[in-house]
């Protein structure tokens, strides 16, 4: 699994220009399934995001998590983030999983993410054309990879 995590003040995807999920103040993740990632995966993954510390605490210092702060989290499923630009121009999407798989996998990740944190979770449409708007939030963007534990 791959994650591009952005702290914002807000954030919301849209459907045929209807809001689907919306927050305020929080993490918006877009969500790249592997075909090889397993539940394994997603646990220390989720972990890691609950667990993040990237608010400021008073002192202005990155301290503190989005269950300090009793954020939101908006999740959009992005096989995109899957891309290899490896040969040519067009790029190769052969390592995201397809949506038989991907989706369940995007539905479990949503309902543990929402267990683990008890915080409010938004979501935009699997397999959708979406248009996603933020205001970063600093700006601060993580990428993870359970692939590429660092």
């Amino acid at each position: 699994m791959r994650v591009v995590i952005q702290r914002v003040s807000e954030s919301n995807v849209k459907v045929d220009g209807e809001i689907k999920g919306q927050i305020s103040k929080g993490l918006l993740i877009l969500l790249g399934i592997e075909i090889e990632d397993n539940e394994q995966d997603m646990e220390w993954l989720l972990n890691k995001i609950v667990q993040l510390r990237i608010f400021d605490d008073k002192q202005g210092l990155m301290n503190l998590s989005i269950s300090d702060i009793q954020g939101e989290f908006l999740v959009v499923s992005q096989f995109t983030l899957h891309a290899s630009t490896k040969k040519g121009n067009r790029p190769s999407y052969i390592r995201a999983a397809r949506p038989e798989f991907a989706e369940p996998m995007y539905e479990l990740f949503v309902k543990k993410l929402k267990e683990k944190s008890n915080l409010k979770v938004q979501t935009g449409i699997f397999g959708a054309m979406m248009e996603v708007s933020l205001i970063n939030d600093g700006p601060v963007t993580i990428i993870i990879d359970t692939k590429n534990r660092e």
